[in-house]
């Protein structure tokens, strides 16, 4: 009985059943203490939570972490290091990062590791295979929605382009790419995975002067981490056959 109404009063002041379940477990030598451990346990099951709303927003197409990762063949600038990759310190400095490299060297899944401790972190992050937010800004162009996408994106602390560069862009594709990428300049983070060169990102957008100013914006503020490598696929197919 007792229980049902401390839920009650849990659900009033928008608290979770979950202090309410700790109640029963909490052992303390005060009421005070006891009390302050309630309220700590609540404050670290609702930052889970948060943590967990943002990494499912994201919208990662995989779960990659850190542990097991190589960075035998990534050739970080001075400066960076995997921990202040990991601690997503570039975020805090605006700064953005290039992953650049090879198919299959490892791009993707450090980019996605990044992503993921920075919402570990708190930080609102959204994750894009390239071709696939073009499409998303095309068709919200078509439906009215664009402004909508766009304050949604810009509400982002760190942007995730993946596979930057596979797919060529019409021109109207290339002008709504650009516009994310503008609007970002100096106001959040993005991370590029890439295997063009930037002389070859003409070929993507069809057009010298939108290439130069998109390669402007992003390139100031920015380090790029090379990855030259063997692929990971292939490396771990030949693995397998050994074995």
């Amino acid at each position: 009985m007792l229980k049902d109404e401390l839920l009650a009063c849990c659900k009033r002041l928008r608290l979770s059943r979950n202090l309410a379940d700790n109640s029963e477990l909490v052992e303390a030598d005060s009421r005070e203490e006891y009390l302050l451990t309630l309220l700590k346990l609540e404050i670290g099951h609702r930052e889970k939570g948060r943590r967990d709303r943002l990494i499912k927003a994201a919208g990662f197409t995989s779960w990659k972490t850190f542990d097991g990762f190589r960075f035998d063949d990534v050739k970080l600038p001075s400066g960076v290091t995997p921990d202040y990759l990991a601690k997503a310190r570039f975020v805090e400095e605006t700064k953005n990062l290039i992953l650049y490299g090879n198919v299959g060297t490892g791009k993707t899944h450090l980019a996605t590791a990044i992503g993921i401790e920075a919402c570990r972190l708190g930080l609102s992050t959204g994750f894009f295979r390239t071709a696939t937010l073009v499409n998303r800004l095309s068709e919200a162009r078509k439906t009215g929605k664009l402004v909508k996408l766009l304050a949604a994106l810009g509400k982002l602390d760190l942007l995730i382009c993946d596979e930057w560069g596979y797919v060529p862009l019409d021109r109207e594709a290339a002008q709504l790419l650009f516009q994310v990428i503008s609007d970002s300049y100096e106001r959040r983070s993005v991370i590029i995975t890439t295997n063009l060169e930037f002389s070859r990102w003409v070929g993507i957008f069809y057009d010298e002067q939108m290439t130069a100013a998109i390669i402007d914006r992003l390139v100031h503020h920015s380090y790029l981490l090379l990855f030259d490598g063997p692929s990971n696929r292939v490396r771990d197919s030949l693995m397998r056959r050994e074995v």
